[in-house]
């Protein structure tokens, strides 16, 4: 009987050693926000999420047309959030080196609930049209445990 235990503990502890390597160990990443107006279809992810307050959170924003999939290149738009007490943080849409996509950068001045959206136009001549979402932004000691 002891040696079944010593097999079984044996295991386990193979177990702990290999389970957090072969899950990267890596910072927890969500699936990305997917969201559609009524002529683009946006993925929004960004680099922490959720976000904590007085950090730099950077989102990349790739931008689809709805109906054809085809991506939006050097279209126009801003990221932008408020709090439920009045701060906002914002930024505009910097076309980056990967089709259709965009990258902005937001910092969370307080923790809490944050209206986040982006308004975007892939051209001048066209309206602009807008996505919106409720964000929780934790303070900037709270960790999160996966």
């Amino acid at each position: 009987m002891r040696s079944r235990q010593a097999a079984v503990l044996a295991a386990f502890a193979i177990l702990a050693a290999v389970l957090p390597a072969g899950c990267g160990g890596g910072p927890y990443h969500p699936p990305p926000l997917r969201q559609s107006s009524t002529t683009y279809a946006f993925t929004v992810s960004p680099d922490d999420s959720p976000p904590h307050a007085r950090q730099d959170i950077h989102y990349t924003i790739q931008v689809l047309d709805r109906k054809t999939r085809q991506p939006i290149e050097n279209g126009e738009g801003q990221l932008f959030a408020e709090s439920q007490d009045g701060a906002k943080t914002w930024d505009g849409m910097a076309y980056g080196p990967e089709v259709g996509t965009y990258h902005a950068k937001l910092n969370f001045v307080v923790a809490g609930t944050w209206a986040v959206a982006i308004r975007f136009h892939s051209d001048s001549l066209r309206p602009l049209e807008r996505i919106d979402w409720m964000q929780d932004v934790l303070n900037d000691r709270d960790t999160i445990i996966p």
